[in-house]
């Protein structure tokens, strides 16, 4: 019988390893920042840190999913890692899996959302695609993932847990939080989260006025026309808009820090 080729061999250290252990913030302070949409913190991020949007909510959409990240780099169309990490992830980790955003074979399904459940894992953030959708919905576990296809996935490795990952683009590492909702998925590196908390909650104050104008109509653009003078480009005609009371500035550029979610 003729011999494998030595590079079918599984060689320990990068890209077959293990890390049992991460530094984790407290959860009181992950769950301040889980309380602001996913858009305020991407823009206060300087919009670094979300995650591809192809990777979207499935299921436990109803709720935003946050904690820290548990990462997981698999071969595409393999989950043995995956399955290894239910014995390694704590109570209220997420569990974020980088599958080279195979269209392939399913890296989970239902059976390990079962497990994961009892484990107290809070959800998936999977760079590929699921299975099982239907039974992951009756198990109530928060999965967000490109997509889902019946194809199952191989049990063989290689893999790395709790090693930096790209998900979505976005590099995170063990113990980054995760907070994701309807619109979208952010990684935030764990040593900037008080930071990005303050930043934040003066961002809140310092927008409630201008978003209570908004609300009212009451509210001036010309901080466009500032920007389009500036760099010079003709305007032809007269404009049919006629430009209400100009409300107080709320920063620079009169609200191009705002979030886009609420200047559109």
């Amino acid at each position: 019988m003729a011999d494998k080729p030595r590079s079918a061999e599984m060689h320990p250290g990068p890209g077959f390893r293990i890390s049992v252990d991460f530094v984790r913030l407290d959860r009181s302070l992950m769950e301040q920042l889980s309380s602001f949409p996913t858009p305020d913190i991407s823009d206060l991020l300087n919009r670094m840190y979300a995650l591809n949007p192809a990777i979207h909510c499935l299921t436990g959409c109803d709720r935003p999913l946050w904690g820290p990240a548990c990462t997981v780099r698999v071969f595409p169309g393999d989950n043995l890692m995956v399955h290894k990490a239910l014995d390694i992830a704590r109570p209220g980790d997420v569990i974020v899996v980088d599958a080279g955003s195979s269209p392939m074979n399913a890296v989970l399904g239902d059976l390990v959302c079962i497990k994961a459940k009892h484990r107290g894992v809070a959800g998936f953030v999977v760079d590929g695609l699921i299975r099982d959708l239907p039974g992951i919905i009756e198990v109530g576990m928060p999965v967000y993932a490109r997509g889902t296809t019946p194809i199952g996935p191989l049990h063989r490795g290689p893999g790395e847990i709790n090693f930096p990952i790209s998900c979505g683009g976005t590099i995170v590492n063990p113990g980054d939080v995760i907070v994701a909702d309807a619109a979208g998925i952010v990684a935030v590196p764990r040593d900037v989260v008080a930071e990005v908390l303050q930043r934040l909650r003066e961002h809140t104050t310092r927008q409630a006025g201008y978003l209570a104008s908004i609300e009212r109509g009451s509210f001036s653009n010309a901080w466009v026309d500032r920007i389009l003078e500036q760099a010079g480009c003709p305007i032809v005609g007269k404009a049919a808009h006629v430009e209400p009371a100009v409300v107080p500035s709320i920063g620079a550029a009169d609200g191009i820090l705002a979030s886009p979610r609420k200047l559109a």
